[in-house]
């Protein structure tokens, strides 16, 4: 532990990490989203959980900045529920949703917390994906208004921004594959809607500019990509293409990759591209965020029948155009099958730093699900603590090795709706009974906690 600490440089922020629809529920309180409408389509959520009553963190909310104050985090970052605010995406304001946030900021600020806000974590109000979602022209504008609302109420108390979660996710498994909200299964969707994710990224950039707000940003999840023989190599060259590079070349301002666009030729033309929107796009960035959690390893299919034995691990709807693969992660796994591989760590931020020099780097996710057991009262997560400690060690090497890298949360505060996973992955540092609400600090809580109050004042630390 105090290894990790003395290679810390004096700015280098720790903190942890939510979404709103994961931990809020209360939604009744506010309008519907896409993840409101996919839950409830039989078998999309693997346990049938629903937003209600999720870790009823609006109404625990003052209960679970305790827990903040209790680990001694310097920030925390967490996500607006966009149909809190506007219930059908735009046109009124919800002032009770406002004023949730708004009461949250000034207790963090309080407890000399540091409020990270993520502007859009993937709840789309569900009157916008009525009118194409994603993939509808407006949706831009509509991001920006959004923005806007955000940036007028909570511009002066906000440490940093960013204006989208994991747009992978939102493009290649809600749009072009249907294992997340909203469902579509069509590739030409999904490049549509990566785009289009993007396009709202710039706008909403220029509003927050426009507010000068400090320190703006987005999040990706980045990875690195491993073919483990030739025959894999081109299908983990399109893999990285639509994992990692279409966001940071659009971000560099080199556009989409010219070979995306020629290995999807058959899916979209592209037609949707303007060049004004890549402009706006490659705006320069305060910071970038990169969630981590496991790399890509793939191999070559020699026969079709391993495909299908192995379609579970990955859907190759969710790279449109990829050539056949075979996914093959190795031991060990987390509970969510994903490869613990911390160098894949190291190796995806000094991708991430060639390929976007000159932009500051946040771990704004990283953790793992695991099979927690209660014994007598407390849960010895000893796996999730070494999960912590062997990504810490590899995220500072990465900066040791020359990656500006300036800070780390961890995910997650609270166990919570793991999504499609519903309630049967557990990532929090501290155990949520969903029947009684109870919050537990697990081992790993305790982890976070000493490595924050061992930590050497400003003065004798490097950097």
């Amino acid at each position: 532990m105090d290894n990790l600490n003395s290679r810390m440089p004096s700015y280098f922020r720790i903190g942890a990490a939510t979404s709103a629809w994961q931990i809020e529920g209360s939604s009744h309180l506010r309008g519907r989203s896409i993840w409101d409408d996919f839950s409830q389509i039989p078998g999309k959520i693997v346990d049938g959980a629903q937003a209600d009553p999720a870790s009823d963190h609006f109404n625990r909310w003052e209960e679970d900045l305790d827990l903040l104050s209790w680990l001694g985090v310097d920030s925390y970052r967490f996500s607006i529920s966009w149909p809190r605010i506007l219930h059908d995406g735009v046109g009124t304001v919800d002032p009770a949703g406002l004023a949730f946030y708004d009461r949250l900021i000034d207790r963090l600020l309080l407890r000399n917390i540091e409020p990270v806000i993520t502007i859009y974590h993937w709840d789309l109000p569900s009157a916008l994906e009525d009118k194409g979602g994603w993939n509808w022209a407006g949706i831009g504008d509509a991001f920006a208004q959004y923005t806007e609302i955000l940036a007028r109420k909570f511009v002066d108390r906000t440490a940093m921004w960013a204006t989208l979660n994991e747009p992978w996710c939102s493009a290649f498994l809600g749009y072009a594959d249907t294992v997340m909200a909203p469902g579509r299964g069509d590739g030409a969707a999904g490049l549509e809607a990566a785009y289009r994710l993007m396009v709202a990224h710039g706008r909403s950039m220029e509003v927050l500019r426009q507010y000068n707000a400090k320190n703006a940003g987005t999040v990706l999840n980045l990875t690195t990509v491993i073919a483990e023989d030739a025959g894999a190599e081109s299908a983990a060259r399109h893999i990285d293409g639509l994992q990692n590079r279409i966001w940071l070349d659009l971000l560099a301002g080199r556009g989409i990759p010219q070979d995306i666009i020629e290995g999807t030729r058959h899916i979209s033309d592209w037609s949707f591209v303007d060049e004004s929107e890549l402009k706006s796009i490659s705006a320069p960035i305060d910071w970038l965020g990169v969630n981590y959690y496991t790399p890509t390893r793939i191999a070559s299919i020699p026969h079709q029948g391993e495909a299908k034995d192995n379609e579970n691990h990955t859907h190759s709807l969710s790279f449109p155009g990829v050539p056949p693969f075979l996914s093959v992660p190795r031991p060990p796994h987390t509970d969510m099958g994903w490869e613990v591989h911390p160098e894949s760590l190291t190796t995806t931020l000094q991708q991430t730093q060639e390929r976007l020099p000159g932009v500051p780097i946040y771990i704004t996710e990283n953790g793992g699900a695991f099979p927690d057991e209660m014994v007598d009262g407390s849960i010895d997560d000893q796996d999730r603590v070494e999960y912590f400690q062997t990504h810490l060690d590899a995220a500072l090497k990465a900066r040791e090795a020359g990656v500006d890298l300036r800070g780390y949360f961890a995910w997650s505060l609270l166990d919570n709706v793991e999504w499609a996973e519903g309630l049967t992955k557990r990532f929090g540092l501290f155990h949520v009974n969903y029947q009684t609400q109870k919050r537990t600090a697990k081992r790993s809580a305790y982890f976070f906690r000493e490595l924050l109050a061992r930590r050497k004042p400003e003065s004798d630390r490097i950097g």
